[in-house]
């Protein structure tokens, strides 16, 4: 399993392309959503800044990306080529396959979150009370993704080559844009931001804000996190299992 765990890290990390949108193009929405934005005035409904508002969001909308589109999108055309097939050949066991592509796609979403981090602090001068909300940020975004990586999986055994990029695209835009990673919530109309509550997308975010203001996260956006992780988690050991019978 480590040898996998090892290969499927290189083979990320080669990828150029898709280095670039899970570590750059987070970083660069951030800048061109906040980069002009006051540094002092109050986003309503939210205590925070715009800058340190879109921190979280973009860093977890990196996170996002490099859990979701790798794993559902590799796993997918795996299956399509054979790979997986050779796989349960093998004495590797159906979760360290699963492992690897988590621990590959963590690799890289670590790096997405550091950047953003990185370019915030550097270009709109954010800082924190304390050091420990730094690492409690990255440490919160960073297990927070594990929700999507389960999600990514999903996919991966429920599309086919050919249509997963169209449906894990529209799940990506739409669980980032209803879940208030790419603008405040607070801006929508009322019924939508009832809905946005329940969206796993704005409790993650959720983390990182309650953090920022120098609290916990919040047990209700914990709570709906871990709910979706049983969920996304059981529906790829299911689909796993099923593809397991066709194969």
């Amino acid at each position: 399993m480590n040898t996998l765990i090892k290969l499927e890290i290189v083979r990320t990390l080669r990828n150029k392309k898709f280095m670039f949108f899970s570590v750059l193009y987070p970083a660069a929405l951030y800048l061109l959503i906040a980069g002009g934005a006051s540094t002092t005035e109050i986003v309503k409904g939210t205590h925070l800044t715009l800058p340190l508002l879109m921190m979280v969001s973009m860093a977890s909308f990196g996170a996002i990306t490099a859990v979701l589109m790798g794993n559902s999108e590799r796993i997918a055309k795996e299956r399509e080529k054979g790979w997986v097939r050779q796989l349960r050949l093998t004495a590797l066991p159906g979760r360290g396959y699963v492992t690897a592509k988590v621990a590959s796609a963590a690799v890289v979403s670590l790096p997405s979150i550091l950047v953003v981090f990185a370019v915030a602090a550097a270009v709109k001068n954010v800082r924190m009370d304390s050091a420990w909300q730094w690492f409690a940020l990255t440490g919160a975004i960073w297990a927070g993704s594990i929700v999507f990586a389960a999600l990514g999986v999903a996919v991966g055994y429920l599309a086919t080559g050919d249509a997963v990029r169209p449906i894990t695209m529209i799940i990506y835009f739409g669980l980032s844009i209803l879940g208030g990673l790419w603008m405040p919530t607070s801006t929508f109309p009322k019924w939508l931001q009832n809905i946005a509550e329940w969206v796993p997308t704005h409790a993650y975010a959720g983390l990182g804000q309650a953090i920022e203001q120098g609290g916990a996260p919040h047990m209700k956006d914990v709570s709906i996190l871990v709910a979706y992780l049983v969920l996304f988690a059981g529906a790829a050991a299911w689909l796993y299992r099923k593809d397991t019978r066709k194969a």
